[in-house]
């Protein structure tokens, strides 16, 4: 027996196939929306996990006082730092957290540099190692997102925004720094990762970024803009985060001759970021920008508005 003649079979078999199309693209969108919830979402943690913090001071004198610091992050991490506290001023403290780049640790010489200058000027400023930096170094891999070690160097840079994140429960519960003026200042891959901590970061109130730069997926080569590469970066990608740094005031400190990041990736944040935001020049490589012009513009920026 035909239940359907030859036009009825035509349209149910239409109707079919927009049906299953349509479904096609319910599930895509949906996807796509779990795929922006998953990377918004993904640097939540449970804040009232304990940090068993501990503070030991290293140095005192007339202007600072210095500590080494430990506290326990997300994931059971142990972060590591020190804690510069100027006395120049009364208490509480604005804060700089001021993070170093790739292979680099707390005390290497132009974070050292930025630390003196930001206390000689009235600011509480937090130095971390890096996740697997510094002290917290254990056996450490090629750093490359598309190489054999691409998942452990993710893990480097999305564990590093917890740290950060939990840095922040800290600084909330020392009396000397005020947790309502902070500001981030992140070099290289400190700038990378500080672009995501501050987008996700609200406490934080004043971000610069300083030889950094977005479109992580561009280091894949011809298969740059595949699902697959932009899937892997979405949790570690600047710009998927740039714009909820706004409204507060973003600065981006770059160097035109820039030979680590290419000064197209940095150009590519800076537009996607929103208002209000600056972005400034030098006439440099990566290696050799000026110190004292960078951390001179960083702190003019935070004398402004921090």
């Amino acid at each position: 027996m035909k239940f359907f003649n030859k036009k009825s079979r035509i349209w149910v078999a239409s109707f079919t196939a927009l049906l299953l199309l349509s479904s096609l693209f319910l599930w895509l969108s949906i996807f796509n929306t779990k795929q922006t919830i998953a990377v918004t979402s993904y640097y939540e943690y449970d804040k009232v996990i304990p940090l068993k913090d501990t503070l030991a001071l290293l140095e005192e004198t007339d202007v600072f006082k210095l500590y080494h610091l430990k506290y326990t992050s997300v994931h059971n991490k142990m972060v590591t730092g020190l804690l510069s506290i100027p006395k120049n001023e009364k208490a509480p403290y604005p804060v700089i957290i001021l993070m170093h780049g790739l292979g680099d640790h707390k005390e290497v010489d132009y974070v050292t540099y930025g630390n003196s200058l930001f206390t000689k000027n009235g600011y509480a400023v937090l130095r971390l190692d890096m996740s697997n930096h510094g002290e917290r170094k254990d056996k450490f891999y090629d750093f490359n997102l598309t190489g054999d070690y691409k998942y452990w160097t993710r893990e480097i840079v999305s564990q590093t925004v917890f740290d950060l994140r939990r840095a922040v429960d800290f600084i909330e519960t020392h009396s000397e720094l005020d947790p309502t003026r902070i500001g981030y200042y992140g070099i290289s891959l400190g700038g990378i990762t500080g672009t995501i901590f501050c987008g996700v970061e609200k406490r934080v109130k004043v971000p610069i970024v300083a030889l950094a730069g977005g479109q992580l997926n561009l280091l894949y080569g011809k298969a740059a803009f595949s699902q697959k590469a932009k899937e892997f970066t979405s949790i570690i990608e600047p710009l998927n985060f740039v714009k909820q740094i706004s409204p507060r005031p973003f600065l981006m400190l770059n160097a035109k001759n820039d030979e680590v990041v290419p000064p197209m990736m940095s150009k590519l944040l800076y537009k996607k970021a929103k208002q209000p935001k600056e972005i400034i020049w030098y006439n440099a490589k990566h290696r050799d920008a000026p110190l004292e012009k960078i951390y001179g513009d960083g702190l003019n920026w935070f004398i402004k508005h921090l």
